[in-house]
């Protein structure tokens, strides 16, 4: 990653080199997480796999605390095409009309995916959110299978690297102040973060050009 950022803003410097100053400072290279096999119940991912940007959209809750241990509920929605995080919504809690609430706010910036992909949590299959996405007559759910989390493998990898770098990082007064430090986290995810993923591009560079084409 470090190598891919310095390439990145103009240096020209050989990877090996990098590593080497690397171990020298005595930085290290998180642990890489163990990858569940991909094993889809019912050809829900291969069914709704998204071809171009808006078209499928992800969500899913991380959990972290305050300082004095009060819960935090982080709702998650990123664009499975590009990448691109689209909300990180903090809270102390987050209920079915909180999830419509953001989705509203969503929609009302980009486009309305073709499918929303969750878990079976009491607030994605709430009536409240059904209601929405009859109402809105372009967007269905893709439940994932009860006990089936690859079947969301894009929002699974997101939250890997959400709590790796930066719920493990941080350590939070409140709820307001970990909405800010999301927001930041957020913006140089998607705006600085190259993905192997995406060719090099950033997740904003993949949405753009994903929109252009």
């Amino acid at each position: 990653m470090a190598y891919r950022l310095l390439r990145r803003e103009g240096w020209t410097i050989n990877h090996k080199r990098v590593q080497r100053l690397w171990r020298e400072e005595g930085l290290q290279r998180p642990t890489p997480r163990k990858r569940k096999r991909a094993r889809p119940a019912d050809g829900s991912v291969r069914r709704h796999r998204a071809e171009h940007p808006h078209q499928v959209w992800a969500m899913d809750f991380q959990f972290d605390a305050t300082a004095d241990g009060r819960r935090l509920k982080f709702l998650n929605v990123i664009d499975e095409h590009s990448r691109l995080c689209l909300a990180i919504r903090v809270g102390r809690r987050c209920k079915a009309k909180d999830v419509v609430a953001v989705l509203e706010e969503l929609t009302s910036l980009y486009p309305a995916p073709a499918f929303i992909r969750s878990d079976n949590g009491p607030e994605f299959i709430a009536q409240a959110l059904r209601d929405w996405c009859e109402a809105s007559s372009a967007t269905s759910t893709a439940y994932i299978a009860p006990g089936s989390p690859w079947e969301n493998g894009f929002a699974e990898s997101f939250n890997g690297r959400f709590r790796d770098e930066f719920l493990n990082t941080e350590l939070f007064t409140t709820a307001p102040e970990a909405q800010i430090l999301a927001d930041r986290w957020r913006w140089e995810y998607n705006s600085l973060r190259p993905h192997s993923a995406l060719q090099g591009r950033t997740p904003l560079e993949a949405a753009q050009q994903g929109a252009a084409a």
